[in-house]
């Protein structure tokens, strides 16, 4: 071989991506993916978390500035470390990714950031393999902690809108400085539309919100009688709304079509802040602008698309979707494909699944089921495992 040969050969193989191994990789550095880390930690299940923001807690930071959460601090905490602050106070976006950061950092989970998996594959001999830019990881589980929500949707027919208007979807949304002088029309009467439209209406716009509301929980967020109702709510979101009964699996069918109910900001509250709330559907566009159900044509400056997000799971192979598009899974566990697990889903085993204070519960199922899968390998799990759970 020619020194030449000899320098591209080495050059070559020095782009070759030697895999790292490890038993087991969670995707996604959220409240779930970071409690299954800690879980799998405590299981003695070496594990690698990877997540494709530039620090841990990023995407909450990214959300909309006025965000403040549903449940109370006390409500906040992961398992091995509590939500610091009064036990009532609502945290800010801001405050949650702080604290996931400080919990990732105090129980010393290995944690990569700037990390954007592109695909998850199965290989012959039973392992996964999971691929990015810069890495590949071979491990004898995955999971999956990107959330049920994955990829902002607007209709096709936003395309067609004036291009004078100025279009924001709730995931680029952090303050009303981002809009145009004018009218406004945030389309979801979701929570998050409906924060939404209260925020525009009182920095001086005039405000539509357009949506059906899929229901309100009827005791004010902050008042003496949430603390009197709050764990009356968590008894049934734990253990009565759950996928193991009959009510439960079909508020699980009717929460991932229709989302949630209004928990924080109410019909009252959308009254109050004078915002015009019409259970008209945006349908399409005339003349450039939105036109809703009922013919009405709206004039606005700003359109707010409050619209979700789809769920997409393609990077994942063999395809992991069923006919609905979500994971064929039984509570986070995916049959058909051993050594693949999902944590954060919406309504992954219960109501309970989507607060963050049963983030912990999800992840430790999980965890006990890698655990018992690899069991094998010489994993050994702790005794004392309920004992230390914080709930």
């Amino acid at each position: 071989m020619s020194a030449v040969h000899g320098e591209r050969y080495r050059a070559v193989m020095s782009d070759i991506q030697t895999p790292e191994r490890t038993s087991a990789i969670v995707i996604g550095a959220g409240q779930t993916g970071l409690a299954a880390a800690y879980w799998l930690n405590r299981l003695r299940v070496p594990c690698i978390v990877l997540d494709q923001n530039a620090r841990v807690g990023d995407q909450w930071r990214h959300r909309y500035d006025s965000l403040r959460l549903n449940t109370p601090a006390s409500w906040d905490g992961l398992p091995g470390m509590r939500f610091p602050g009064p036990s009532f106070s609502f945290p800010t976006g801001q405050d949650m990714g702080d604290f996931l950061d400080a919990y990732a950092r105090s129980l010393h989970l290995d944690v990569r950031t700037r990390v954007t998996v592109h695909s998850v594959d199965r290989q012959a001999d039973g392992h996964w393999q999971v691929t990015s830019e810069d890495a590949t990881f071979i491990s004898d589980a995955v999971v999956v902690a990107i959330g049920g929500e994955n990829r902002p949707h607007v209709p096709p027919f936003a395309n067609r809108l004036d291009p004078g208007i100025r279009q924001l979807h709730s995931s680029d949304y952090h303050h009303p400085a981002q809009l145009l002088p004018g009218s406004v029309l945030v389309v979801g009467a979701g929570q998050s539309g409906a924060d939404l439209a209260v925020e525009a209406a009182r920095a001086g716009h005039d405000t539509t919100l357009a949506g059906r509301i899929n229901g309100e929980v009827p005791v004010p967020l902050e008042s003496g009688r949430m603390r009197l109702a709050a764990p009356v709510l968590w008894f049934l979101a734990r253990y009565v709304l759950t996928t193991r009964t009959r009510r439960g699996r079909r508020m699980q069918s009717e929460v991932r079509v229709s989302g949630t109910p209004l928990v924080r900001v109410h019909r009252v509250d959308l009254d109050a802040a004078g915002v015009d709330l019409t259970e008209q559907h945006v349908t399409g566009t005339l003349d450039g602008m939105p036109v809703l159900a009922d013919g009405r044509v709206l004039d606005v400056a700003n359109v707010i698309w409050c619209t979700g997000f789809g769920h997409d799971f393609g990077l994942i192979h063999p395809s992991v979707a069923d006919e609905t598009g979500w994971p064929a899974d039984v509570g986070g566990v995916v049959p058909a494909l051993p050594g693949l697990y999902f944590v954060g889903l919406i309504f992954q085993r219960g109501f309970y699944s989507m607060l963050i204070h049963g983030a912990g519960i999800d992840a430790r199922y999980i965890a006990h089921q890698v655990a018992r899968r690899l069991s094998g390998s010489g994993v050994r799990p702790i005794r004392d495992l309920d004992a230390v759970v914080v709930e």
